[in-house]
Parts: structure tokens; sequence; C-alpha cells
């Protein structure tokens, strides 16, 4: 195997249940005082992850909402930090995830093309140099000196992708990035991706879309419920994980009987 670009192990990551996050201090000193506090409950959302993703490998991570693929990602990029074990990563990391969620909103869209490009690792001379083509790429050549909070979500969501894409990783994160758009600028996107599967770049993508994972990917893991279920060629970790969907779906029709 290739020198590993990611390596994690025996990561578990543990957070606070949801309906807890709204648990306001005042009731907190008051259930202390009425010696009816309890201690928070929290949840693994990841538990014991080992893996291994070689340099230029092509990644796809598959499962239900809430398996914690996009919680795996966002350890691999350092944004969550887990609870035991180590995360490790070589080169430079572009992760699209929230696409836009880095921008100011106050600020103009060339100002945050090259704000957005300088923290994704790029000078602020090449962004400079850069803007023409991502405006164009996202189809907002008209909106370049207009605030970013008039921009539909949409259309900030193109504009991250656009930057994003335009800076060259080592290892990229990509998170459902596919649905962006109608179907012509997904289209686009397909075409701008496709120059990273050509390179020695490192590609984990999370995706609803098996045919894709399927295709595009040499290896896929299955997560189901913070687990890693399965890790393999991408075309039996779908078949796998599709038997498993539709033996789930016959027990519950069998158990309505």
């Amino acid at each position: 195997m290739p020198d590993p670009a990611v390596v994690l192990r025996g990561v578990t990551l543990e957070r606070l249940m949801r309906d807890e996050y709204s648990y306001d201090l005042k009731n907190q000193i008051f259930s202390i005082l009425e010696g009816r506090h309890q201690r928070q409950t929290r949840k693994a959302v990841l538990s014991e992850i080992d893996l291994e993703i070689a340099r230029g490998e092509k990644v796809g991570l598959i499962g239900a909402n809430g398996a914690g693929k996009s919680t795996l990602l966002k350890a691999i990029c350092g944004i969550l930090y887990p609870t035991r074990g180590e995360v490790s990563t070589t080169g430079k990391i572009v992760p699209l995830l929230e696409l836009g969620a880095g921008f100011d909103p106050e600020l103009p869209v060339v100002e945050n093309i090259i704000l957005y490009g300088v923290l994704l690792g790029s000078s602020r001379k090449a962004m400079i140099e850069k803007v023409p083509s991502v405006l164009k790429f996202a189809e907002l050549e008209e909106y370049g000196s207009v605030p970013v909070k008039v921009l539909s979500s949409g259309m900030a969501a193109r504009l991250g992708f656009a930057i994003a894409t335009d800076v060259q990783p080592d290892i990229l994160i990509l998170d459902e990035v596919l649905s962006i758009g109608d179907e012509h600028f997904k289209q686009k996107c397909r075409r701008r991706l496709d120059q990273f599967w050509q390179e020695h770049v490192t590609v984990i993508v999370v995706s609803h879309e098996l045919e894709f994972i399927r295709q595009a990917c040499d290896r896929a893991i299955w997560l189901e419920k913070g687990r890693l279920a399965f890790d393999g060629p991408a075309r039996e970790t779908v078949a796998r994980y599709l038997s498993s969907i539709e033996r789930q779906a016959m027990e519950a029709i069998a158990s309505l009987r």
C-alpha cells in the first residue's frame, strides 16, 4: 500500500445528546440546588474507527443519515477532535463541507474569494489572479462588488465550490457537493471534479448517489451507527449496503403482519 495520506487509530468521538444542548444554565443551577441534577449523557457518534487511506486513493463514504459520515470527515479535517484515538493527515486538505460557511456576509464577493482562498492555503496574489475565473465558473460575474449576504444560499454554495476546487489540494474532502444547483451546474461540478480523479489527489467523498460511488471510487467505507460496517472495493461495499437496506425493509414489512 502506498504511503498513507490519512490514518485513524481507535477514533471515538462522543457528543452530548441533542436534547441537552438547549438545557439552560438557570435550570441546571436549580436542579443542583434541589438535588435532582443528573450528569449529562453522551453519545458516541464515532466508535473505535481504525482506518488508513493511501495517497491518491478515491474513497466513498456511505451509510444512512446519522451514521457518522459527516462527523468522520470533520474529524479528518480537524474541525472536530476525537474523544479518544488519533487522526493524522499528510498534505494540504481542502474541505468542501458546508460550502460558503466561511464567508463574511458584509464583504463583497471579490473580497470573500480572496479571503476564502487564503484560508484554504493559497497566496493573496494567486487568489487575486483567480478572481475572474472563479466568478465565471460560479456564474456570478455580475455580483463581484455586492456583499455576499445578497446572494442566495445556492449562489453562495456555487461560489464556495468554485473557490475550493480552484485551489490545488493533496487531500480533497467532499460532503454531498454533487447536489449543488440545477442539473446544468451539477454536470459542470462533475467535470471540474474529474480533474482530481485524474491527478494524484486523495479524495474522500460522502454521497447518497450510490451509482457515482460505485463507478468513481476505488474503495468504499460503509458506516452504521458510528461504526465501520464494511470496508472494501466500492462495488462490493455498495452491494452489501443495498442488501442490508433490502433486508431491513423486508423485516419491517414482516413485523407488520
